[in-house]
């Protein structure tokens, strides 16, 4: 079966993320048939603020609306069989470890888990407090995928975009994707 790829950008901090992940998305596109993507508005907001610009419209993905409950996306049957948050705010993390599909993101993160199909939600938060821990211990008892945003070092990243690399290409390596990147122990 050939990737279908929701992509969702919450409001938490961190929208160099998600545009490392679209940037590489569009460098691989051999190995996906679609890519969705549903941002919520405080992620435009974010994404202005932090980035300063609008350029999450320039892709060549299909967007939806955060309550477009007909995206494809939003039934199994559609066949998506990979789902990445990110980064993804503590509330919608909430949400999808307790069944709250009250928009499309939610919906979505619920129709991959019940499809037993790849959620990864890159939790961009710190410090976690009990209940996020908590909140991320029913995401992986239900078959997702918790990659917090942390970067790792040992490639010598040298810029912001480098170091958010570090867990973009790790999340697509969790995909399942296959991309060129710094491997351990490889020169």
């Amino acid at each position: 079966m050939p990737n279908k790829i929701a992509v969702a950008i919450t409001g938490a901090s961190g929208a160099v993320y998600a545009k490392v992940l679209l940037d590489k998305l569009v460098l691989l596109k051999d190995q996906y048939e679609e890519v969705g993507i549903v941002m919520s508005n405080n992620a435009k907001e974010i994404w202005a603020a932090e980035l300063g610009n609008h350029a999450y419209q320039d892709y060549p993905f299909r967007y939806f609306d955060k309550y477009d409950f007909s995206a494809p996306f939003a039934s199994g049957s559609a066949k998506y069989n990979i789902m990445i948050v990110v980064p993804c705010s503590m509330g919608t993390l909430g949400r999808i470890a307790n069944g709250v599909s009250d928009d499309l993101v939610t919906r979505a993160a619920d129709v991959i888990l019940k499809e037993r199909r790849k959620l990864i939600l890159v939790a961009r938060d710190t410090p976690y407090s009990l209940i996020h821990i908590k909140n991320m211990e029913l995401i992986t008892l239900a078959g997702g995928i918790i990659c917090p945003a942390t970067p790792s070092f040992y490639s010598n990243p040298t810029t912001i975009e480098e170091v958010a690399a570090t867990v973009v290409d790790r999340v697509l390596d969790l995909a399942g994707l296959e991309l060129t990147t710094y491997r351990w122990g490889k020169k």
